[in-house]
């Protein structure tokens, strides 16, 4: 079994924001300046005349394919519940639309269709029986703070076990593999007037959760989404009020950040939360589940040069040796992505400051062609 390199297109959202990278342009740089990765995962509104690119364009992907050595591994649909003005999509809308973006994945010869964690495990069950008929696997991504161990996996696996499918599994984005703040999610908070104490609170609170020892009353958050958790922290700090699961974590975090900081603002206390916003999974959960892995997010957010090691560099927030090795030791057999979402901590300043996403996305292939030959 192998583990093979590809690129999620969706790194480069701000070159092509910019014009300065079209479709074929994303696809060429992928073929021909980065050895060793050949995989292309999109995004189909951002990369696709959606929902259906015509026939012209099909032809026209598949001969870029073919020129540059690359295939199509992945496409990520999204679920827009709130697009009609008269309700909310029901379940059975969902499904219908996650079998017509199936039908449009086989056209485009993807093999998988991830869908965004906060899917409902019924529109996937619904879906289950075209994705198998198309022979596509369906996978439901598991992103940061949901950890390996929650809830949303286990659905997975319960539908899993009871039918044998092959079709249905999860998407690990390696961002559940962050121990603590970026450098440059911390450089951009204090360019907004975040306090150094308060971003070493940060990241001193996240390496003692990574060691478990919570100074404070801590929840399970395998539920919640990163932006569900900082809006609701935002209300706590305005309010006071909170859904009651999450009350000892705030008012911890509050306590946590007035004993470090002095005269804490609003942005204090925001940039201190960033530390509840890890997901603190296990390797050896990601090992074990390395078979239901349909494939994975290679997340970043800066590749710095590994000192003394010129051409060689690294992810200082994300453990990527344990989640390499793991999925390395649980025989895992398909592609990791490198899935860049840096340059939004860049977005406040001029264009000529702007994170150089190409670069970026050559450092971490270097890093992962490296990790995966160790």
């Amino acid at each position: 079994m192998t583990i093979q390199r590809g690129v999620s297109l969706y790194s480069y959202q701000q070159a092509q924001f910019f014009k300065d990278l079209d479709l074929h342009a994303e696809i060429r740089e992928v073929g021909q300046n980065l050895d060793g990765a050949d995989g292309i995962e999109i995004v189909d509104e951002m990369s696709l005349r959606y929902p259906d690119p015509g026939e012209e364009f099909v032809r026209q992907w598949f001969e870029w394919m073919q020129a540059y050595g690359t295939r199509p591994v992945a496409m990520d649909v999204g679920m827009d519940v709130l697009q009609f003005r008269d309700h909310v999509m029901t379940i059975e809308e969902c499904a219908d639309r996650l079998r017509h973006d199936l039908h449009l994945a086989q056209r485009l010869g993807f093999g998988c269709v991830r869908v965004l964690s906060v899917v409902p495990i019924d529109v996937l069950t619904a879906a289950l029986p075209l994705a198998e008929e198309l022979n596509i696997r369906l996978g439901k991504e598991i992103h940061q703070p949901m950890p390996l161990e929650g809830k949303q996996v286990g659905e997975i696996l319960d539908v899993i076990e009871r039918t044998g499918t092959r079709h249905l599994g999860i998407v690990p984005d390696l961002g559940i593999f962050q121990f603590r703040p970026s450098e440059v999610q911390l450089a951009w908070f204090g360019r907004r007037g975040a306090q150094e104490s308060a971003r070493d609170a940060s990241v001193e609170l996240a390496e003692q959760l990574h060691r478990h020892e919570a100074p404070f009353g801590f929840v399970d958050l395998s539920y919640s989404t990163a932006g569900n958790l900082r809006s609701d922290f935002r209300r706590f700090l305005t309010t006071g009020e909170c859904d009651p699961a999450f009350t000892d974590t705030f008012h911890g975090l509050r306590k946590y950040t007035d004993e470090r900081v002095e005269n804490p603002q609003e942005i204090d206390y925001v940039v201190v939360a960033e530390a509840i916003m890890l997901s603190d999974t296990k390797a050896d959960t990601l090992r074990e589940l390395a078979p239901h892995v349909t494939h994975v997010h290679g997340k970043f957010n800066n590749m710095s040069p590994v000192p003394g090691e010129p051409g060689r560099f690294q992810e200082l927030s994300i453990d990527y040796e344990a989640a390499i090795g793991a999925l390395k030791a649980g025989g895992f057999d398909g592609y990791i992505n490198s899935e860049y979402e840096g340059q939004r901590y860049f977005q406040d300043s001029g264009r000529e400051d702007l994170a150089d996403e190409v670069d970026q996305v050559r450092r971490h292939q270097e890093m992962l062609g490296r990790l995966l030959a160790a």
